[in-house]
């Protein structure tokens, strides 16, 4: 390889799209398919101590069967704010109060609601793509800079190459996640 300021990283620019798919997951994870998930309310936060909290710092969150999921806060004064930030999280739950448990029951979803949730989650992919486009570019621009600064040509192939070959997996990985949650969508 050539000299320090010629050196490309590419597991920086890996790292970079990781990051990206992950947080493509996460969010794919947070979209209810009709099934119940305690992954369904990692988004919600919880008005907690004058700070904004994750519910699962408040509470412990239970799937006791495929279409309810319980929290069982543990604080009793946190109840009703518990109970409040479900209800504005816009997952579309009723939740349920049990003294200090919070039920929620998950409705079926009906045909068009399945439609809207697969658009939402084409979204989160589109969204992760472009990040991975973006990494793609800086990675593009890195060995440009680098070509300048004495990168063989050579090199410079071998390093587009690289670059490529880690973008276009990436971009699949992100296709299969969108598949597999559209399919779970959909599925009735």
């Amino acid at each position: 390889m050539a000299d320090d300021d010629t050196e490309i990283d590419t597991d920086d620019l890996e790292r970079r799209m990781k990051g990206a798919m992950t947080s493509l997951k996460s969010e794919l994870a947070s979209l209810r398919t009709g099934r119940a998930a305690a992954s369904m309310l990692e988004p919600v936060m919880v008005e907690a101590y004058g700070t904004k909290t994750p519910i699962n710092q408040v509470g412990t969150v239970n799937v006791p069967e495929p279409r309810m999921i319980t929290v069982n806060v543990w604080d009793k004064s946190l109840v009703g704010k518990v109970e409040k930030a479900i209800r504005e999280s816009g997952l579309g739950i009723n939740p349920q109060l049990n003294g200090t448990i919070i039920m929620l029951p998950i409705p079926e979803l009906n045909e068009e609601r399945r439609r809207e949730l697969g658009k939402v989650a084409a979204q989160y992919a589109e969204s992760a793509r472009v990040a991975i486009r973006n990494v793609r570019r800086d990675g593009m621009d890195q060995i440009k800079k680098a070509k300048s600064a004495g990168l063989s040509e050579d090199e410079q192939k071998l390093y587009e190459e690289e670059v490529q070959a880690l973008t276009d997996r990436y971009i699949k990985a992100v296709d299969e996640a969108l598949e597999t949650k559209q399919a779970e969508i959909m599925q009735v």
